[in-house]
């Protein structure tokens, strides 16, 4: 667990840097947009990883079923981002979207909403306060905590996968 910590802030040390280099964003945004980048791509390859036939599959009848996860994680993605946009969006992919191919297109659609959330965010803006939940957060808070809430259900996804023998894509090629 150790070296899995120190790994993870060494590359997310040298990944900021290489960002910050690459683009004309601070360290500030270059490093969330990383640690975003982490969980985006922990999930979509998730997506590819589980087949279809266990989009259904829920390990107790109180929580939601691999679809429905899926599915709210992008209304995640619209919701916080958003909220960063300074506008409301609410798509509701987990009322609406029932196939893994309709959930799976809502999910990369999210996900590219909130890229270009990060595409428009400036040093400037970053740190504007918004009202989010009753509470005051910068954008790049609530940037922050829609990364914070997809790892939370990637997590969750973790769990379903090795349930079922998947080993997830934060775990392929360790031993």
């Amino acid at each position: 667990m150790k070296l899995t910590a120190t790994l993870l802030l060494c590359a997310l040390g040298m990944a900021a840097q290489t960002n910050a280099n690459l683009s004309s964003k601070s360290p500030l945004i270059s490093s969330s947009q990383f640690i975003y980048g982490i969980a985006k791509n922990d999930v979509l390859k998730s997506a590819d990883k589980i087949p279809d036939n266990l989009w259904s599959f829920r390990p107790t009848p109180e929580v939601r079923t691999v679809g429905e996860l899926f599915a709210h994680i992008a209304d995640g993605q619209y919701e916080f981002c958003s909220a960063a946009d300074g506008t409301k969006m609410d798509k509701g992919v987990e009322k609406n979207a029932k196939t893994k191919a309709d959930i799976v297109a809502a999910v990369k659609a999210a996900f590219a909403y909130c890229d270009g959330v990060y595409a428009k965010m400036t040093d400037a803006t970053a740190t504007d306060m918004m009202s989010f939940f009753g509470m005051k957060a910068t954008k790049i808070g609530l940037m922050d905590f829609n990364t914070a809430h997809t790892m939370e259900h990637y997590g969750n996804l973790v769990t379903y996968m090795r349930l079922k023998g998947i080993v997830p894509p934060s775990s392929e090629g360790q031993k």
